[in-house]
Order: structure tokens, then C-alpha cells, then sequence
């Protein structure tokens, strides 16, 4: 079910509590909520929806479909870059630094963990909404 989106940067600068399988149902949240802001937005963290818990959604461009994650972290960067990011939650654009290259390590829907490479603007997207789910603000 679509959610309203959180702006509380109090409650976005508190990083996000572990997923569980209870937390299925958030996921299904996020990505409606994704889907029904398509039009402005690629990516989104559990926090947007006022869920602290690090659950991302994200459009991955190399596939062409939207892909869950719970438990995400980065493993592995390179090629770091400067750019500039909007955000749902946020107001304006802000620079920040991110990286060509990532390795991911996460959870499933079905909690087996995978690790898997990104690159590109994908790449961009996970490490915007992993950096929600820590409490970063950008």
C-alpha cells in the first residue's frame, strides 16, 4: 500500500535497525509507494516511509525492473565521482560523493544473502538510499 513520504530530518538522520522476515510487509509498502512516484523518484529506503528499517527499493536500469533489498551494505567501490542529488524526502539538490563501481552484500525477500555488482547510475541509486538507511542526509 502507497505510504506518505516521511520529511522529518530528525527522523531521517537516525539510522535504520536491522530488517526481519516481520518486515516483508514494509517491502511491499516501499515499493508501491516507488511505483506511485515514478515520475520523480528511482529509489527510496524503508526511513521514507517512516519505517526504521534498512529496506531499499530501487529501479535498476540494467534490468529494467524495480529490486528489493533487506540488510544492505557496500562491500566493495571504486571510481569515486562528485554529483549532485535530489531527494523525495528532501528539499533541493546537495552534492555528495559516490562511486562508479559498487558490491553490494544483502538479503533477499526470502532472506538468503546475496552479493552482487552495480555500476553506473544504479550504482548512484543504492548507495543514496544505503546512505538513508545509515542516516546520512545528503
Amino acid at each position: 500500500m502507497q505510504q506518505p513520504i516521511m520529511t522529518d530530518e530528525r527522523f531521517l538522520s537516525k539510522p535504520s535497525e536491522p530488517a526481519t522476515t516481520d518486515d516483508l510487509h514494509v517491502a511491499v509498502d516501499l515499493a508501491d509507494t516507488l511505483a506511485a512516484h515514478a515520475d520523480s523518484c528511482v529509489g527510496m529506503a524503508a526511513n521514507m516511509i517512516g519505517v526504521g528499517k534498512r529496506i531499499i527499493v530501487f529501479s535498476d536500469e540494467t534490468t529494467g525492473r524495480n529490486t528489493v533489498m533487506f540488510n544492505p551494505r557496500i562491500v566493495e567501490r571504486s571510481g569515486e565521482y562528485e554529483t549532485e542529488e535530489g531527494c523525495l524526502s528532501l528539499t533541493g539538490m546537495r552534492p555528495t560523493v559516490r562511486y562508479e563501481r559498487i558490491t553490494v552484500t544483502c538479503q533477499t525477500r526470502r532472506f538468503r544473502e546475496v552479493t552482487a555488482t552495480f555500476d553506473g547510475f544504479t550504482a548512484q541509486i543504492i548507495q543514496h538510499e544505503i546512505d538513508h538507511c545509515n542516516g546520512i542526509l545528503i
